[in-house]
């Protein structure tokens, strides 16, 4: 037994109907750091492609979808970032990216039953000529791959992806395969409800930004600082490593 309500979810702009058992209604912001180019010989930065892809998800109960919002907030406010423009994961000190895994792991831990993050990430030198030709389908496979099992757990989800993160190609058909996937191959009952939401409009997609940015500055750069901070809360799986 569940009881119904009605929040507002103001990033929307729309009211959504949640229900009160986490187990039933999960929410999933999703993000992505590197790109799907496949220019291998220039450096990275200097004419070349991302050497890896990463994408991240935070996954999280309704009622507690304000607490990554707040970290957030204290981010802009302690480090004195100006809030009409969007800071993203590039653009931080290793300073303030340690803070940011710091109190991201902090609050996974605090409420490890209503928060999990999980990312994935492609070692992309390594994957076939004939996959690169249709880069969409590698990218609807990976979000696949890291969140089928996690959606099948659940009634009901609301996906809400940076619309910059679904490719015009692939836009539809993501939700497509994600919903088929559910119902016939993990025989689940989800419902998968999908929302493209911009990160300049919602603090919860600047969140995975962060989350899939600590991933990738680990395998792209060596950056690992901020990893070594949090690596313990995500749930992290690598494909053609």
């Amino acid at each position: 037994m569940y009881r119904k309500r009605f929040v507002r979810t103001s990033e929307l702009g729309v009211t959504l109907f949640f229900a009160q058992n986490s187990e039933r209604f999960m929410l999933i912001y999703l993000d992505e750091s590197g790109d799907l180019g496949w220019k291998f010989d220039a450096p990275y930065r200097k004419g070349g492609s991302s050497r890896y892809l990463t994408i991240a998800s935070l996954v999280i109960s309704p009622d507690k979808k304000h607490l990554p919002k707040r970290i957030i907030k204290k981010l802009y406010n302690k480090f004195n970032w100006p809030t009409s423009i969007e800071k993203k994961w590039v653009d931080l000190s290793i300073v303030e990216r340690n803070w940011f895994a710091e109190k991201a792991n902090q609050l996974c831990s605090k409420y490890p039953g209503d928060i999990r993050y999980l990312s994935i990430t492609v070692k992309k030198e390594n994957v076939q000529n004939h996959i690169r030709i249709d880069a969409n389908k590698l990218y609807n496979y990976m979000i696949g791959l890291s969140l089928l099992e996690e959606m099948s757990k659940h009634k009901e989800i609301t996906f809400l992806p940076d619309p910059r993160s679904i490719k015009v190609a692939s836009g539809s058909s993501l939700h497509d395969y994600l919903q088929t996937q559910l119902w016939f191959q993990m025989e689940s009952d989800t419902v998968l409800t999908t929302i493209p939401c911009s990160s300049d409009a919602s603090r919860n997609i600047q969140f995975s930004d962060m989350l899939s940015g600590i991933v990738q500055s680990h395998f792209e750069d060596g950056s690992s600082q901020p990893w070594s901070k949090i690596r313990s809360n995500i749930s992290c799986q690598t494909i053609f490593f």
